[in-house]
């Protein structure tokens, strides 16, 4: 069985190394190439866009897809926009992998918004000392709001265009322990964390350190999915199993 993974997040990292080990399933990992040094996996990964849901309709059909796994990271609206229409025009079956949203907790001290534009509004007109990780490509929305400091963390390099006038950059991978969270924004003298609901355990211990010192958090939702989502390899493994599986034979 041909198997197509739309990767970009950890569960779909774990998903194939899971696959990697299954004989009967021939499984290709996509990344979009966002990510400047991938981690190495034990499947064939290709690197790069398909051209829009035509090209990934083109794709499938030309590999001989019988299953298309979306895995990207719950914030890859557009992929999961075209893994949608790409499998409604080819009767591929889908299947939607990805981690549930962070649910509030007592003590928590969240302002859950819609979108980045939306986030930079909410951190208001006062001068605020703010730790940002949005990812490097969502940095424009915060253009607007030239009042604060921006304690910037991503995996790669963010680049000399950024637009923020007063930011520092730091460049470090995931998982980050609470302790060594706490440490970071008592250090920077940290007033208010934005981050996405990226949902998960590797970057939850900056909501934890948040919650312990009292701050504020600002949280952009997840968009909303049209397709309903498996939360554990196991489940996505015994339905592709399912799918594999020849039909039971009729009784006479």
């Amino acid at each position: 069985m041909r198997v197509l993974i739309l990767g970009g997040s950890s569960e779909a990292s774990a998903l194939a190394r899971a696959l990697a080990g299954c004989s009967s399933i021939d499984a290709i990992l996509s990344l979009a190439g966002r990510t400047i040094a991938p981690v190495s996996l034990p499947l064939p990964v290709r690197i790069g866009g398909f051209g829009g849901i035509s090209g990934l309709v083109n794709y499938l059909r030309a590999e001989a897809t019988d299953v298309m796994i979306d895995a990207t990271h719950p914030f890859a609206e557009q992929m999961s926009v075209h893994a949608r229409a790409a499998a409604a025009q080819t009767g591929i079956p889908l299947i939607r992998l990805t981690r549930p949203a962070w649910r509030a907790q007592d003590g928590d001290r969240w302002t859950e918004v819609a979108d980045m534009r939306a986030a930079a509004e909410a951190l208001g007109h006062i001068p605020r000392r703010v730790f940002l990780t949005v990812g490097r490509l969502q940095l424009a929305a915060f253009v607007s709001a030239p009042q604060h400091f921006y304690l910037v963390r991503t995996i790669d390099p963010v680049g000399p265009n950024h637009g923020l006038q007063t930011a520092c950059f730091l460049e470090a991978r995931g998982p980050f322990t609470v302790a060594d969270e706490e440490r970071l924004m008592r250090e920077q003298a940290i007033e208010v964390l934005v981050t996405k609901n990226s949902g998960g355990t590797a970057s939850v211990g900056k909501l934890e350190a948040a919650r312990r010192l009292g701050l504020p958090v600002v949280l952009v939702r997840q968009p909303a999915g049209g397709l309903a989502a498996m939360h554990d390899i196991a489940e996505v493994i015994a339905a592709l199993e399912a799918h594999h599986r020849p039909p039971a034979p009729r009784g006479v």
